[in-house]
């Protein structure tokens, strides 16, 4: 009796810890990029879907300079090099430009309507190096990732197109792939 008990008692777990029944989640390798192409592993972001929208939750080490930086969803699913704005070859440029199925063309930041959905809040890189605080894109979901690429900017995004243009946040420093 009592490992009928049991059997019925695990099978109900197993039930209602099935994957259709759990958020979604991934995790998404980092690793830093220079015009040499993908270089050292960072570490992992894992994104997991939430009431509030897409929750990135990242583990990070040598990532950059302290502080907060420009943080987006591009469009193509490459961190390799490709042509920068003078021509030569760039940091992660294979990734294009952010993820925007609207076709909106403009940089408005994560909580606004009407921009691109590839917008996210900044990464905060701490004092060591690390960047571990989480941030909610309300705008997205796991399901929207895939085939895409998280791309970490050297400095900072003020979420408009002037003075510099996608928030001036300037070269791309790493980048992690979606499969």
């Amino acid at each position: 009796m009592q490992r009928i008990l049991l059997t019925t008692a695990l099978s109900g777990f197993l039930v209602l810890t099935s994957p259709a029944l759990l958020a979604a989640e991934k995790s998404i390798p980092i690793s830093e990029i220079s015009a040499n192409g993908v270089g050292m592993a960072l570490g992992i972001i894992v994104a997991k879907d939430t009431p509030q929208g897409l929750l990135l939750t990242p583990d990070l080490k040598q990532v950059g300079t302290p502080g907060p930086h420009g943080f987006h969803l591009h469009e193509k699913g490459s961190c390799g090099t490709g042509p920068g704005p003078d021509g030569r070859p760039a940091a992660g440029m294979a990734a294009g430009g952010h993820y925007d199925p609207q076709k909106t063309g403009r940089h408005h930041g994560p909580h606004a309507m009407g921009g691109h959905r590839g917008d996210l809040p900044p990464l905060v890189v701490n004092g060591d190096g690390t960047a571990t605080l989480p941030v909610i894109a309300p705008h997205l979901k796991v399901s929207d990732l895939a085939g895409k690429a998280l791309m970490i900017h050297a400095g900072g995004d003020n979420y408009s197109d002037m003075p510099a243009p996608l928030g001036g946040g300037g070269p791309r420093i790493a980048c992690g792939v979606i499969k």
